[in-house]
């Protein structure tokens, strides 16, 4: 994935990940709408996004709603048909998507505060976002948010039971490094934020890994268990 498309720029860029999440008020939406029509770059961005996503929506277990507010959802989604009847329909604004969302799941609420907190950031900042998955079943267990200040967040997905001789191992390396950096242990289930004053800013694909080590973390200067989880950063602004 290369974000922003170069004929694209980056707050357009940003405006179709924040479409796709559903975080922009009406009208902004509606001018997505209408702009994905006659701009083949943000059209694909959007489309990008949707495909980014969408998966991850089947990622956890899908809860009914109430009658109640399905009927809302409902009433909802055909007002807003209603008043865009000519216009192609994204993936994100289908009833069936909106089905498996309801009452919320927590990979949602990572990637809705990561995109947050790219708005609230300060102006022009790059901020990165990694989903860190199984290198087998690509299931993904970890969140990563990189921030403008200098901050790593990750928040798991899942606990996982961990033997007691063992611990998970949260570690980093960005293209041109000679190995590994350890960012520490991680307690399984919990969401730690790291500052990363001794290493350099996060780049386009930095690579982040959780691994199982001995019990105090491994005894070298990289990795010597198995790697859990593992993703790359992608640069959401």
């Amino acid at each position: 994935m290369s974000r922003p498309l170069p004929s694209l720029s980056e707050e357009s860029s940003a405006q179709a990940a924040e479409y796709v999440l559903g975080t922009l008020s009406g009208e902004a939406r509606r001018d997505i709408e209408r702009r994905v029509r006659d701009e083949p770059a943000l059209r694909l961005a959007v489309q990008q996004w949707e495909a980014d996503l969408l998966p991850l929506t089947a990622l956890v277990e899908p809860i009914a709603p109430s009658s109640r507010l399905w009927r809302r959802i409902e009433r909802s989604a055909m007002a807003e048909a209603a008043q865009a009847p000519s216009q192609p329909t994204p993936m994100w604004s289908s009833l069936g998507l909106w089905r498996a969302l309801t009452a919320g799941s927590l990979i949602a609420s990572a990637l809705l505060t990561a995109t947050l907190a790219t708005r609230l950031a300060a102006p022009g900042a790059p901020q990165y976002m990694v989903v860190l998955a199984g290198p087998q079943d690509k299931t993904p267990g970890y969140v990563v948010q990189a921030s403008a200040s200098r901050q790593v967040t990750l928040t798991p997905l899942s606990s996982a039971a961990v033997p007691s001789d063992k611990s998970l191992q949260f570690w980093t390396k960005a293209n041109g490094w000679r190995g590994p950096v350890s960012l520490g242990l991680v307690k399984p289930g919990q969401t730690i934020t790291i500052a990363l004053d001794a290493l350099p800013n996060v780049q386009p694909d930095q690579l982040f890994e959780v691994t199982l080590e001995p019990v105090n973390g491994s005894p070298l200067s990289r990795p010597t268990g198995p790697v859990l989880f593992i993703g790359r950063a992608v640069k959401v602004m």
